[in-house]
Protein backbone atom coordinates (compact mmCIF):
# COMPACT_ATOMS: atom_id res chain seq x y z
CA UNK A 1 0.00 0.00 0.00
CA UNK A 2 1.29 2.92 -1.57
CA UNK A 3 -1.15 5.98 -0.90
CA UNK A 4 -3.88 6.47 1.28
CA UNK A 5 -6.70 9.31 1.04
CA UNK A 6 -8.54 10.25 4.17
CA UNK A 7 -11.48 12.70 3.87
CA UNK A 8 -12.79 14.80 6.68
CA UNK A 9 -15.50 17.61 7.00
CA UNK A 10 -13.78 18.41 10.31
CA UNK A 11 -16.64 16.62 12.50
CA UNK A 12 -15.92 14.42 15.52
CA UNK A 13 -17.23 11.36 13.43
CA UNK A 14 -14.26 11.98 11.22
CA UNK A 15 -11.49 11.72 14.18
CA UNK A 16 -11.04 8.25 14.55
CA UNK A 17 -10.96 8.01 10.54
CA UNK A 18 -8.03 10.31 10.62
CA UNK A 19 -6.24 8.78 13.42
CA UNK A 20 -6.35 5.30 11.95
CA UNK A 21 -5.32 6.56 8.49
CA UNK A 22 -2.18 7.97 10.33
CA UNK A 23 -1.62 4.68 11.85
CA UNK A 24 -1.98 2.89 8.70
CA UNK A 25 0.52 5.44 6.45
CA UNK A 26 3.26 4.73 9.58
CA UNK A 27 2.26 1.22 9.01
CA UNK A 28 2.81 1.30 5.48
CA UNK A 29 5.36 4.08 5.39
CA UNK A 30 2.35 5.61 2.39
CA UNK A 31 1.40 8.77 1.60
CA UNK A 32 -1.18 10.38 2.94
CA UNK A 33 -3.49 12.53 1.31
CA UNK A 34 -5.96 14.42 3.52
CA UNK A 35 -8.69 15.85 1.77
CA UNK A 36 -11.83 17.93 2.59
CA UNK A 37 -14.28 19.08 -0.32
CA UNK A 38 -16.79 22.00 -0.29
CA UNK A 39 -19.26 23.27 -1.64
CA UNK A 40 -20.64 27.08 -2.41
CA UNK A 41 -24.40 26.66 -3.46
CA UNK A 42 -25.56 28.59 -6.35
CA UNK A 43 -28.31 31.42 -6.33
CA UNK A 44 -29.75 33.29 -9.13
CA UNK A 45 -28.09 36.21 -7.87
CA UNK A 46 -24.73 34.50 -7.65
CA UNK A 47 -22.20 36.54 -9.77
CA UNK A 48 -19.50 34.70 -11.44
CA UNK A 49 -16.74 37.06 -10.29
CA UNK A 50 -17.88 37.29 -6.85
CA UNK A 51 -17.76 33.71 -6.73
CA UNK A 52 -14.92 33.04 -8.09
CA UNK A 53 -13.35 35.39 -4.94
CA UNK A 54 -15.33 33.52 -2.64
CA UNK A 55 -13.79 29.89 -3.92
CA UNK A 56 -10.51 31.25 -3.66
CA UNK A 57 -10.77 32.29 -0.03
CA UNK A 58 -12.51 29.28 1.19
CA UNK A 59 -9.72 27.42 -0.56
CA UNK A 60 -7.25 29.13 1.47
CA UNK A 61 -9.13 28.83 4.43
CA UNK A 62 -10.04 24.92 4.68
CA UNK A 63 -6.22 24.53 3.40
CA UNK A 64 -5.14 26.33 6.76
CA UNK A 65 -8.26 25.03 8.60
CA UNK A 66 -7.11 21.21 7.38
CA UNK A 67 -3.78 21.52 8.98
CA UNK A 68 -5.00 22.58 12.25
CA UNK A 69 -7.09 19.81 12.44
CA UNK A 70 -4.55 17.36 11.83
CA UNK A 71 -2.45 19.00 14.74
CA UNK A 72 -5.06 19.23 16.99
CA UNK A 73 -6.06 15.78 16.60
CA UNK A 74 -2.70 14.46 15.90
CA UNK A 75 -0.43 16.79 17.98
CA UNK A 76 2.96 17.10 16.03
CA UNK A 77 3.25 13.35 15.36
CA UNK A 78 1.92 13.63 11.52
CA UNK A 79 4.79 16.49 10.87
CA UNK A 80 7.00 14.14 9.91
CA UNK A 81 4.75 11.91 7.82
CA UNK A 82 4.47 12.63 4.08
CA UNK A 83 1.43 14.43 4.11
CA UNK A 84 -0.33 16.72 1.49
CA UNK A 85 -3.47 18.54 2.20
CA UNK A 86 -6.04 18.54 -1.08
CA UNK A 87 -9.10 21.11 -1.23
CA UNK A 88 -11.71 22.04 -3.89
CA UNK A 89 -15.30 22.39 -4.64
CA UNK A 90 -17.32 19.84 -5.40
CA UNK A 91 -21.21 19.84 -5.89
CA UNK A 92 -21.11 16.27 -4.50
CA UNK A 93 -18.99 15.48 -1.29
CA UNK A 94 -18.84 11.67 -2.54
CA UNK A 95 -18.15 12.46 -6.19
CA UNK A 96 -15.08 15.11 -4.89
CA UNK A 97 -13.70 12.09 -2.84
CA UNK A 98 -13.81 9.42 -5.65
CA UNK A 99 -12.53 11.64 -8.20
CA UNK A 100 -9.49 12.42 -6.03
CA UNK A 101 -9.05 8.59 -5.43
CA UNK A 102 -9.26 8.10 -9.06
CA UNK A 103 -6.70 10.74 -9.92
CA UNK A 104 -3.99 10.52 -7.45
CA UNK A 105 -4.16 5.99 -7.69
CA UNK A 106 -4.60 5.63 -3.94
CA UNK A 107 -4.95 2.38 -2.71
CA UNK A 108 -7.13 3.18 -0.01
CA UNK A 109 -9.88 5.51 0.97
CA UNK A 110 -10.59 6.50 4.41
CA UNK A 111 -13.43 7.74 5.57
CA UNK A 112 -15.78 8.43 8.74
CA UNK A 113 -19.05 7.01 9.60
CA UNK A 114 -21.65 9.01 11.77
CA UNK A 115 -23.25 6.02 13.01
CA UNK A 116 -21.51 3.90 16.00
CA UNK A 117 -21.22 0.81 13.76
CA UNK A 118 -20.11 0.99 10.29
CA UNK A 119 -21.46 -2.41 9.94
CA UNK A 120 -25.09 -1.23 10.19
CA UNK A 121 -24.30 1.79 8.23
CA UNK A 122 -23.24 -0.03 4.81
CA UNK A 123 -26.10 -2.75 5.29
CA UNK A 124 -28.42 -0.22 5.86
CA UNK A 125 -28.10 3.08 3.54
CA UNK A 126 -25.23 6.07 4.23
CA UNK A 127 -23.41 8.07 1.77
CA UNK A 128 -20.76 5.75 2.63
CA UNK A 129 -22.27 2.65 1.00
CA UNK A 130 -22.46 4.98 -2.15
CA UNK A 131 -18.86 5.34 -2.32
CA UNK A 132 -18.49 1.48 -1.50
CA UNK A 133 -20.12 0.74 -4.59
CA UNK A 134 -17.77 3.18 -6.56
CA UNK A 135 -14.51 3.55 -5.03
CA UNK A 136 -11.68 2.43 -7.51
CA UNK A 137 -10.08 0.82 -4.55
CA UNK A 138 -10.71 -0.23 -0.56
CA UNK A 139 -12.46 1.65 1.37
CA UNK A 140 -12.01 2.15 4.63
CA UNK A 141 -15.26 2.95 6.78
CA UNK A 142 -14.26 4.24 10.61
CA UNK A 143 -16.91 4.96 13.47
CA UNK A 144 -16.73 8.02 15.58
CA UNK A 145 -16.58 5.95 18.45
CA UNK A 146 -14.19 3.53 17.26
CA UNK A 147 -10.82 2.72 19.75
CA UNK A 148 -7.35 3.55 17.84
CA UNK A 149 -5.69 0.21 18.80
CA UNK A 150 -3.43 -2.57 17.05
CA UNK A 151 -5.79 -5.50 15.25
CA UNK A 152 -5.30 -8.55 16.69
CA UNK A 153 -8.12 -10.28 15.01
CA UNK A 154 -9.58 -9.11 11.76
CA UNK A 155 -12.55 -10.96 10.38
CA UNK A 156 -13.73 -11.47 6.69
CA UNK A 157 -17.03 -12.95 5.64
CA UNK A 158 -16.80 -15.23 2.94
CA UNK A 159 -19.23 -17.10 0.32
CA UNK A 160 -16.31 -19.11 -1.25
CA UNK A 161 -16.07 -17.10 -4.27
CA UNK A 162 -13.24 -17.28 -6.28
CA UNK A 163 -13.21 -13.28 -5.95
CA UNK A 164 -12.90 -13.75 -2.25
CA UNK A 165 -9.76 -15.24 -2.78
CA UNK A 166 -8.10 -11.88 -4.12
CA UNK A 167 -9.80 -10.02 -1.12
CA UNK A 168 -8.41 -12.13 1.46
CA UNK A 169 -5.11 -11.40 -0.14
CA UNK A 170 -5.34 -7.35 0.41
CA UNK A 171 -6.79 -8.07 3.58
CA UNK A 172 -3.62 -10.05 4.66
CA UNK A 173 -1.08 -7.78 3.70
CA UNK A 174 -2.84 -5.70 6.24
CA UNK A 175 -3.07 -8.52 8.85
CA UNK A 176 0.91 -8.52 8.76
CA UNK A 177 1.56 -5.22 9.15
CA UNK A 178 -0.38 -5.51 12.49
CA UNK A 179 0.99 -8.92 13.07
CA UNK A 180 -3.60 -10.02 12.89
CA UNK A 181 -4.55 -13.25 13.31
CA UNK A 182 -7.04 -13.55 10.11
CA UNK A 183 -10.52 -15.31 10.69
CA UNK A 184 -12.13 -16.42 7.87
CA UNK A 185 -15.57 -17.00 8.46
CA UNK A 186 -18.93 -18.20 6.50
CA UNK A 187 -22.53 -18.49 8.30
CA UNK A 188 -24.52 -20.78 6.37
CA UNK A 189 -29.03 -21.08 7.20
CA UNK A 190 -30.11 -24.77 7.44
CA UNK A 191 -30.60 -26.55 4.79
CA UNK A 192 -28.69 -24.47 2.18
CA UNK A 193 -25.76 -26.85 1.32
CA UNK A 194 -22.88 -28.39 2.25
CA UNK A 195 -20.91 -25.99 3.82
CA UNK A 196 -18.27 -27.90 5.11
CA UNK A 197 -16.96 -29.61 2.14
CA UNK A 198 -17.50 -25.65 0.13
CA UNK A 199 -14.99 -24.45 2.96
CA UNK A 200 -11.91 -27.21 2.51
CA UNK A 201 -11.88 -26.84 -1.05
CA UNK A 202 -11.74 -22.53 -0.07
CA UNK A 203 -8.92 -23.40 2.35
CA UNK A 204 -7.07 -24.95 -0.58
CA UNK A 205 -7.30 -22.23 -2.81
CA UNK A 206 -6.13 -19.91 -0.09
CA UNK A 207 -3.24 -22.29 0.94
CA UNK A 208 -2.53 -22.12 -3.16
CA UNK A 209 -2.61 -18.48 -3.85
CA UNK A 210 -2.71 -16.22 -0.39
CA UNK A 211 0.75 -15.73 1.20
CA UNK A 212 1.35 -17.45 4.65
CA UNK A 213 -0.33 -15.69 7.86
CA UNK A 214 -2.04 -16.00 11.22
CA UNK A 215 -5.51 -17.53 9.68
CA UNK A 216 -8.86 -19.59 11.22
CA UNK A 217 -11.72 -21.01 9.76
CA UNK A 218 -15.27 -21.70 10.94
CA UNK A 219 -18.63 -22.60 9.01
CA UNK A 220 -21.42 -21.13 11.28
CA UNK A 221 -24.71 -22.49 11.25
CA UNK A 222 -27.65 -20.09 12.13
CA UNK A 223 -31.17 -19.39 10.87
CA UNK A 224 -30.43 -15.74 10.61
CA UNK A 225 -27.25 -14.61 9.14
CA UNK A 226 -26.49 -11.15 11.18
CA UNK A 227 -27.12 -12.86 14.50
CA UNK A 228 -24.16 -15.53 14.14
CA UNK A 229 -22.11 -12.58 12.44
CA UNK A 230 -23.27 -10.40 15.32
CA UNK A 231 -22.37 -13.29 18.01
CA UNK A 232 -19.10 -14.30 16.22
CA UNK A 233 -17.53 -10.66 16.27
CA UNK A 234 -18.14 -10.59 19.52
CA UNK A 235 -16.84 -13.97 20.55
CA UNK A 236 -13.25 -13.11 19.13
CA UNK A 237 -13.45 -9.64 19.70
CA UNK A 238 -13.11 -8.57 16.11
CA UNK A 239 -11.03 -5.78 15.45
CA UNK A 240 -11.97 -5.08 11.77
CA UNK A 241 -14.87 -6.49 9.57
CA UNK A 242 -13.58 -7.23 6.06
CA UNK A 243 -16.03 -7.85 2.88
CA UNK A 244 -16.36 -7.93 -0.70
CA UNK A 245 -18.00 -5.35 -2.09
CA UNK A 246 -19.98 -6.62 -5.46
CA UNK A 247 -22.46 -5.73 -8.43
CA UNK A 248 -24.71 -7.64 -7.05
CA UNK A 249 -25.93 -7.89 -3.62
CA UNK A 250 -23.21 -10.39 -1.17
CA UNK A 251 -23.79 -12.85 0.44
CA UNK A 252 -25.25 -11.10 3.85
CA UNK A 253 -27.32 -8.73 2.33
CA UNK A 254 -29.83 -11.61 0.59
CA UNK A 255 -30.80 -11.98 4.48
CA UNK A 256 -31.95 -8.51 5.40
CA UNK A 257 -35.81 -9.39 5.55
CA UNK A 258 -37.04 -8.55 8.90
CA UNK A 259 -36.98 -5.29 10.89
CA UNK A 260 -36.08 -7.99 13.88
CA UNK A 261 -32.24 -8.69 11.55
CA UNK A 262 -31.98 -5.17 11.31
CA UNK A 263 -32.69 -4.81 14.77
CA UNK A 264 -29.92 -7.36 15.82
CA UNK A 265 -26.76 -6.69 13.28
CA UNK A 266 -23.80 -5.56 15.20
CA UNK A 267 -23.45 -2.17 17.00
CA UNK A 268 -19.75 -2.71 17.61
CA UNK A 269 -18.11 0.25 17.02
CA UNK A 270 -15.05 -1.59 14.77
CA UNK A 271 -14.26 -0.38 11.55
CA UNK A 272 -15.31 -1.97 7.96
CA UNK A 273 -12.74 -2.16 5.20
CA UNK A 274 -14.83 -2.92 1.66
CA UNK A 275 -12.89 -4.57 -1.55
CA UNK A 276 -14.66 -3.52 -4.32
CA UNK A 277 -14.68 -6.41 -6.87
CA UNK A 278 -13.81 -4.10 -9.88
CA UNK A 279 -10.51 -2.82 -7.97
CA UNK A 280 -9.52 -6.10 -7.66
Amino acid sequence: MKTILYATDYSENSVAALRLAHLMTKKFDAKLFVLHVFDIPLTLSSVSISHIKKEKRLLIENHNRLKEFCTEHLGDTWEGCSIDFIVEENTSVAQGILENATKLEVDLIVVGTKGTSAIKDFLFGSATTAMIKKAPCALLAVPAMSPLEDFKTMVYATDFEQADIFAINKLVRIAKKFNALVRIVHISTPGEYAGDQQMEWFKEMLRQKVTRTKMEFDLILEEDVFVGLNRYLEKYHARLFAMLERKDSSFYQKFLKTDKVKKMISDTSIPLISFNLGAL
